[in-house]
């Protein structure tokens, strides 16, 4: 049976720790959704680490649709999460509902994601109404990075900690099963947490919050351009996945692959009548 929004709000009550990662393409969807992760989702995080590109910004709708359906293939237990890439919501609440709904009718994702607090909560409003399930994300909004100063954690004064509190809260009011705290002090995450009645996910947020959610490939050391320092490296397979391509290469140039074991055998009474 698969997990849904509703599951998910009842981790919160019944204090269950949730737990959502990236995936990209259905080899790793398969992957974490057999590891028994809560929720996947294809975050708006592989125009870094899947597309080069140097920030989430350029990342489009159909890129996003893309990748979402290869995911879906791979997922069977998972909550499945599309990430809303920008531009895609703010122009206005009917592009907004309609950009939502091809995640679900055409990428085969069970919910989305987009970024923002109170100046979100209407378009938030409108595509929950539309009955598209809607996770929320505020605090370090990476889309918007530029114009909170770039990377860097929120609410560490009084002003930035409240604004954050009734940002939580707009977003809760307007219907959303979840909320995504990333770059927030441990103490004003704890707070909105014990405040909200709908599960918070941490990112670089602390302890309190009621689940966490990692970028997979900072999570095995698949991304090697740079690692926040929130982010707990489980392995590093950047290096062995290097380590085994310069021993291929070694083999190849040596004569050593393929041998033998890895090699058909054939009829060598009958290659001589070819030659």
């Amino acid at each position: 049976m698969s997990i849904t929004p509703v599951d998910i709000l009842e981790y919160k009550n019944s204090n269950k720790k949730i737990t959502m990662l990236t995936a990209y393409d259905y080899s790793m969807a398969r992957m974490i959704d057999a590891a028994g992760t809560d929720i996947i989702l294809v975050g708006d995080s592989l125009g870094m680490v899947v597309l080069g590109y140097d920030s989430t910004v350029p990342v489009t709708v159909e890129e996003m649709l893309h990748h979402c359906r290869a995911v879906s293939r791979g997922t069977k237990n998972a909550l499945l999460v599309g990430d809303m890439p920008f531009m895609s919501y703010q122009v206005s609440k009917k592009e907004a509902v309609r950009n939502a709904g091809r995640f679900i009718k055409e990428a085969g994702c069970d919910a989305v994601k987009l970024e923002g607090g109170k100046e979100m909560a209407a378009t938030i409003s409108r595509i929950v109404k539309a009955g598209i399930p809607v996770m929320g994300h505020i605090g370090l909004t990476p889309q918007t990075a530029t114009a909170l100063g770039g990377y860097k954690v929120q609410g560490k004064d009084l002003e930035s900690a409240k604004k954050l509190l009734k940002d939580a809260e707009a977003v809760a009011d307007s219907g959303a099963f979840a909320i995504v705290l990333e770059c927030v002090p441990d103490t004003i995450a704890k707070l909105i947490t014990e405040k909200l009645t709908i599960p918070t996910i941490g990112i670089g947020a602390g302890v309190w919050c009621d689940g966490q959610v990692l970028v997979t490939h900072d999570l095995v050391g698949m991304f090697d351009k740079f690692c926040p320092s929130f982010v707990k490296q489980y392995t590093k397979l950047s290096d062995e996945i290097t380590g085994a391509i310069k021993t291929f290469i070694q083999e190849v140039n040596s004569g050593d692959f393929p041998d033998k074991d890895h090699s058909f055998a054939g009829d060598e009474e009958m290659a001589k009548r070819l030659s």
